[in-house]
């Protein structure tokens, strides 16, 4: 499936209006949302996007209170009434307006029992966590080993995926990409624009 872009999105929802067009659309966290890998909470769980966070809104399971999104480098499922849409100037409960809002229907295909990763439907092998795994080369390495840093008490998961709110101060590593933090008194490596954990330190 091709993604379109956010800025391309955003021209589409201006000029459909009200009936937002049966396509992907913008939407809003709600809260802070864990998004998993399947349509069900027994499926494993891709990362954690925090409240206020733009997402794209694939669609939503007929029938059933579960849609597919792209939020802060992660794609997976999340529940429906955690989303909020743009209708007619005033923010929506995606669940509470599907019909109006016209959100799309997608189909998940369940294969057997749920043990680890679940197995992707056709069209969905983007799911998980997006971007290769990060092995931080030696000098980096050594960099956070010797450079202290005040520990941040957060209450979420810290675990390679999961987006830290925008109030968690984070640090430029000298010429690297990730930027480095300290939080539960675990080092940390993190994507500076998506805020999302690439790295944790052992």
């Amino acid at each position: 499936m091709r993604w379109i872009s956010k800025p391309l999105l955003v021209g589409a929802m201006l000029l459909s209006g009200a009936g937002l067009a049966q396509a992907a659309m913008m939407a809003t966290t709600a809260t802070d949302l864990t998004v998993y890998s399947g349509p069900s909470t027994e499926y494993p769980s891709v990362g954690v996007a925090t409240r206020g966070s733009s997402a794209v809104l694939d669609g939503c399971l007929d029938g059933e209170n579960w849609c597919r999104i792209d939020v802060n480098g992660m794609r997976g499922w999340v529940f429906a009434q955690e989303l909020i849409v743009d209708y007619n100037g005033a923010p929506v409960i995606v669940q509470e307006r599907r019909v109006d809002l016209g959100v799309p229907i997608v189909s998940y295909e369940r294969t057997g029992s749920i043990v680890g990763p679940a197995d992707p439907a056709p069209g969905d092998e983007l799911i998980g966590k997006v971007g290769e795994t990060i092995v931080p080369p030696p000098e980096v390495i050594t960099y956070i080993e010797r450079t202290p840093m005040e520990t941040i008490p957060y209450d979420g998961e810290v675990v390679v995926g999961a987006t830290l709110p925008s109030d968690v101060v984070i640090s430029a590593v000298p010429n690297y990409r990730y930027s480095y933090v300290r939080v539960n008194d675990r080092p940390i490596l993190v994507d500076p624009q998506s805020r999302r954990i690439v790295y944790v330190y052992e």
